[in-house]
């Protein structure tokens, strides 16, 4: 996941896809409920407006970012939604208009960086492929919670590889942003990807193995559903309890959601 112009074509493709879903939406609809708790359709993507606002700035001014950042520690617990708040209360056109706008600016200026540079971030520094498949992952998610609030079953496609990609390389993350120990050995993580071919990660001969479909398993990390409901199966007692907490997202453990009811 090296190439980022590989990544921003994807990133781009998963982008103008949801802007199908939502472009031509009524009122109504962008006010309607998402299974994220009290997150509208228009709460999502002022999320994503919001996000890549934030990533641009990153790119571009690391100084003006900087200050972003301390204000984020000073309201851990609200400076993210106080952002989209205020894009899910601009009038439905506005508001799409600003997520075009942003992410096509974030767009140039990731392919414009210079090769090997880094940005800065919530967390760890990040390379212009990075970012791109954070931003890819992002989409996809709450694209799933747009999708599933309008009754829309998307087709998977070969770009959930990044977010497969990301969930695995976030292991450790999600073990220690609950205050457990991240194992010590890697796993192995087979996915059976949209077209049918293998995606797989880590030593053949591992001890802990997760399988499954790519798209159960992108949806477990994204908690956009939970365990119960996915046919993603683990081997070994670190990669269980794995399954339990993945996440590929960063910032503090999200609550989940709850399995369907039986």
């Amino acid at each position: 996941m090296s190439d980022p112009a590989v990544v921003l074509d994807d990133l781009r493709s998963e982008s103008d896809e949801l802007d199908l879903l939502v472009g031509e939406l009524n009122p109504a609809q962008w006010a309607g409920p998402t299974p994220a708790p009290r997150w509208s359709v228009a709460h999502q993507i002022a999320h994503l407006a919001w996000t890549d606002a934030a990533a641009l700035l990153a790119v571009t001014d690391p100084e003006a970012f900087a200050a972003q950042v301390e204000k984020a520690i000073a309201a851990p617990d609200s400076f993210v939604d106080e952002g989209t708040e205020a894009g899910a209360a601009l009038p439905p056109g506005e508001l799409l208009a600003r997520w075009r706008d942003g992410r096509e600016r974030l767009q140039q200026a990731l392919r414009q960086a210079p090769a090997g540079a880094r940005f800065p971030w919530y967390g760890p520094p990040m390379s212009a492929a990075s970012m791109a498949t954070g931003r890819l992952m992002e989409t996809w998610a709450h694209g799933q919670d747009i999708a599933d609030a309008l009754g829309v079953v998307r087709e998977p496609t070969a770009r959930l590889r990044h977010v497969a990609y990301i969930g695995i390389r976030a292991r450790d993350f999600a073990f220690g942003v609950r205050g457990l120990t991240p194992p010590a050995d890697p796993f192995r993580v087979e996915l059976t990807a949209p077209g049918g071919e293998l995606w797989a990660y880590g030593p053949e001969d591992a001890a802990q193995r997760v399988t499954g479909p790519a798209l159960d398993f992108c949806l477990l990390v994204t908690q956009r559903a939970h365990r119960d409901d996915l046919a993603v199966r683990a081997q070994g007692t670190d990669a269980d309890r794995w399954l339990d907490i993945a996440q590929a997202f960063a910032g503090p453990a999200g609550p989940g959601r709850d399995p369907k009811a039986a």
